[in-house]
């Protein structure tokens, strides 16, 4: 397909809303085209270690499945790399990911790109779904322009190819809307059972995807509002069974998940402590960041326009609902919001609006010259944002800590304990792949930098006791040379620098120089 044949058409769908009725086989060329385009910018770097701007999510999912492969598939007890001297079980989203991946590397080895192509492959089976769900609510123009916008967003385009569950759930999650309005809106019984394991799917794959239920709410309502009091009653057993079929299971496991994080070391579960409010200025950093780098100021300026000019039909208010609970899923668990993938769901909320604002646009447009110039103006704009906002994701924040844990699998036996002066980044134990602790840590948990040199004497001595055999610096904590001497006078006197880096500092615990 030529590019010039894609932008015809969604020029004509601009200025004209019901071309694509008539002109189904275009736009099909046009939707493939779009999905070609979005599925092979994911593969781009697929198979780059773990070591960009989220290596140490990356990392943790990534030792879970080697773990998994290697100590036995005991699904229900999903272990991580930095409890030291323990089987480091830890409370879990529904560990499904790792697990495929962990069987995959009995056929194919351990690589980075099985754990990465998981998050390709769902996201492209969601976009055609997403193309359906705005279409059934706003048309075919906004459903094609929502489309590009979705598929193409910095954030989606990174987390795409992200070794992490948030694309997998999102994908549930819309495959899952779509589905339920289909049932919503002709009753069909496979629609029904379609969508309630796909959104159960969802919260069990990652349960802050629980939003949707306002979309939901609002779909049922905006439908009930037209049928009798005697269809609402004979309609609500059949919602608790939908409500059934998408709660208990993430009931059970999530249960599950909290008796693992209570009963073994370090008695930690994924996302804890993330329900917290924050401070004013911390909720304006998210919304910069959100705004600018995951969304680019363009998708935000047409979102924008969109949430103001989207146009009214039976279920017009369901872009709205959705966006309602995700600012205040944002407020809520605010603390848990400093890691950028959880705003990951505004992306096709932004993408719907957005579209439905080319679409009030592309409508107000008489003039053919005026449509081609602003959809190709609009097209490049959007791409050229993207890509350059996208770019500071793939750097690498942890190239050093990978460089230092393939030496120490070099050099030490499989065994060994590994302290490690990570910053909390467990990608230097996944490349070790040894088991060890950060430090300083509590519980097994980073805990920060030490107050001084006498508090990172006693923990490592206390690590010691426990069988730490080896301590490790990287480049990012050099500087704890100058700030701590006392420490590294010890850490002369009692163990020994086996290997030195620009790098990376490895030592010997157990010998003294």
């Amino acid at each position: 397909m030529r590019i010039e044949e894609c932008v015809q058409g969604s020029v004509g769908a601009l200025r004209r809303p019901d071309v694509a009725a008539r002109r189904p086989y275009r736009w099909s060329k046009l939707l493939i085209g779009l999905w070609i385009l979005a599925v092979g910018t994911r593969l781009i770097l697929i198979n780059q270690p773990y070591i960009d701007h989220w290596s140490w999510r990356q990392s943790d999912v990534a030792a879970i499945a080697r773990n998994y492969s290697e100590d036995g598939f005991r699904f229900a007890y999903p272990q991580i790399d930095w409890a030291g001297d323990t089987p480091g079980y830890v409370g879990t989203e529904f560990p499904i990911l790792p697990f495929i991946a962990a069987i995959c590397y009995k056929i194919a080895g351990a690589h980075e790109w099985i754990g990465r192509i998981q998050a390709v492959i769902f996201f492209a089976v969601s976009l055609p779904f997403f193309f359906l769900l705005v279409r059934e609510i706003f048309g075919n123009t906004t459903a094609v322009w929502a489309t590009f916008f979705f598929s193409f967003a910095p954030l989606n385009v990174f987390a795409g190819r992200s070794f992490m569950p948030d694309v997998p759930s999102l994908s549930f999650t819309i495959v899952g809307l779509y589905f339920f309005l289909r049932w919503v809106e002709h009753g069909e019984s496979s629609s029904f059972f379609v969508a309630a394991i796909a959104i159960s799917l969802s919260f069990l794959i990652k349960i802050t995807s629980i939003v949707i239920v306002a979309p939901i709410v609002y779909l049922e309502c905006a439908d009930m509002s037209a049928l009798s009091k005697a269809a609402t009653c004979r309609r609500f057993p059949k919602l608790l069974v939908f409500a059934a079929i998408a709660l208990l299971p993430s009931a059970v496991w999530y249960w599950h998940a909290h008796q693992i994080a209570q009963k073994f070391y370090p008695y930690h579960f994924f996302g804890a402590g993330g329900i917290r409010i924050e401070n004013f200025s911390w909720y304006g950093h998210i919304a910069q960041q959100t705004l600018t780098s995951s969304l680019t100021p363009l998708l935000s300026l047409m979102a924008l326009i969109g949430l103001l000019v989207a146009p009214r039909s039976k279920y017009s208010r369901f872009f709205h609902w959705w966006l309602v609970a995700m600012v205040l899923f944002v407020i809520v668990v605010g603390y848990g919001n400093r890691h950028l993938w959880y705003q990951l769901p505004l992306v096709p909320i932004a993408a719907g609006f957005a579209g439905a604002a080319c679409a009030f646009v592309g409508s107000k447009i008489s003039s053919r010259v005026v449509a081609v110039t602003l959809s190709i103006l609009l097209v490049s704009s959007f791409t050229i944002l993207a890509f350059r906002c996208v770019q500071p994701f793939y750097q690498s924040s942890a190239a050093q800590l990978r460089d230092a844990g393939l030496q120490l699998n070099k050099v030490t036996a499989p065994d060994a304990l590994i302290v490690a002066a990570d910053m909390g980044d467990p990608t230097i134990f996944y490349y070790a792949q040894r088991k060890g602790w950060h430090f300083l840590e509590n519980d097994a948990i980073y805990n920060g930098n030490p107050d001084d040199s006498q508090q990172a004497v006693n923990d490592l001595e206390r690590l010691r006791r426990r069988g730490a055999t080896h301590f490790v610096f990287t480049r990012n904590t050099f500087w704890w040379f100058r700030s701590y001497p006392e420490f590294t006078g010890y850490l002369t006197e009692s163990a020994a620098l086996i290997e030195a880096t620009p790098e990376f500092r490895i030592y010997r615990l157990d010998a003294a120089k």
